[in-house]
């Protein structure tokens, strides 16, 4: 087993909590290293969380994938889920399954029940620290997935639902993935889709926002428009964003993530 282990959590940067899940990781597994992903996912948000590892798994190294955003705060069972290299671990509530997609699919998966591989006692509140890091821990110095706790029906694994993007006549729809820390509002629209319906850089889209419609450029970076203009552009997932030029294009234009969107050449 690889000794890469990455966490992904809501637990923020302010207090000790991701230091205490890197300390019972090492005193375990001494050689690991140790990935953080990100821990400023806002509280509770599982689909945040889904769409920072999904999108970031195809630059990580084989590893085991720790992500930990429970709104729940301990109550779903918490699973391991084999996928292509990687090995994800977390609470079944969704949160690991565009990740394990986007790493080919669920090969196998395991409810962690097998309490010699926690930390003891047991915080019900706090899994990242004492079931999660210890258990990822134990798989990197030679540990087997079958140890950690019974095999798990694929078909019983928690799913979000996959992000909606449709073509059809002139037009694309799609919505609201997810927003940063910059404001930037990522759609599940594709650069791909835009292509399809012959949009490039340099044109400029019509953006329907329920029943408002905006007039947005379509640029390569949000840099190519003024500051505090409006621009659209492909992002580094291949997905389109719209952006404010040294703004927030979220509190701009009043989008949640969930929010339906349509795009089409302007006329």
């Amino acid at each position: 087993m690889t000794s890469v282990i990455t966490l992904l959590t809501d637990y923020g940067l302010e207090d000790g909590y991701v230091a205490a899940c890197h300390g019972v990781i090492v005193g375990i597994s001494p050689e690991s290293r140790i990935i953080d992903v990100c821990h400023l996912v806002p509280s509770g948000d599982i689909r945040r969380a889904a769409a920072i590892l999904a999108q970031t798994i195809p630059y990580l190294p084989a590893g085991v994938h720790i992500a930990v955003v429970d709104p729940g705060g301990g109550s779903r069972r918490a699973v391991a889920v084999e996928a292509g290299s990687h090995v994800f671990l977390g609470p079944d509530n969704g949160v690991l399954s565009w990740a394990v997609h986007a790493s080919g699919g669920a090969r196998a998966a395991y409810e962690l029940t097998n309490e010699d591989l926690f930390r003891k006692p047991v915080s019900p509140t706090f899994h990242g620290r004492d079931v999660f890091a210890p258990v990822a821990a134990h798989l990197t110095v030679g540990r087997s997935l079958a140890e950690l706790g019974p095999e798990i029906s694929l078909g019983r694994l928690v799913s979000l639902p996959a992000p909606t993007s449709l073509v059809r006549e002139g037009v694309v729809e799609g919505e609201v993935l997810s927003v940063d820390r910059y404001g930037n509002t990522q759609l599940s629209v594709g650069a791909r889709d835009l292509a399809t319906l012959g949009v490039r850089p340099g044109d400029t889209l019509a953006v329907w926002l329920g029943r408002r419609r905006i007039s947005v450029p379509f640029r390569e970076t949000y840099a190519a428009v003024a500051p505090g203009e409006l621009v659209a552009f492909a992002d580094s997932a291949g997905l389109v964003a719209l952006a404010v030029n040294s703004g927030d294009a979220s509190q701009r234009l009043g989008l949640p993530p969930g929010a339906h969107v349509r795009l089409s050449p302007a006329p």
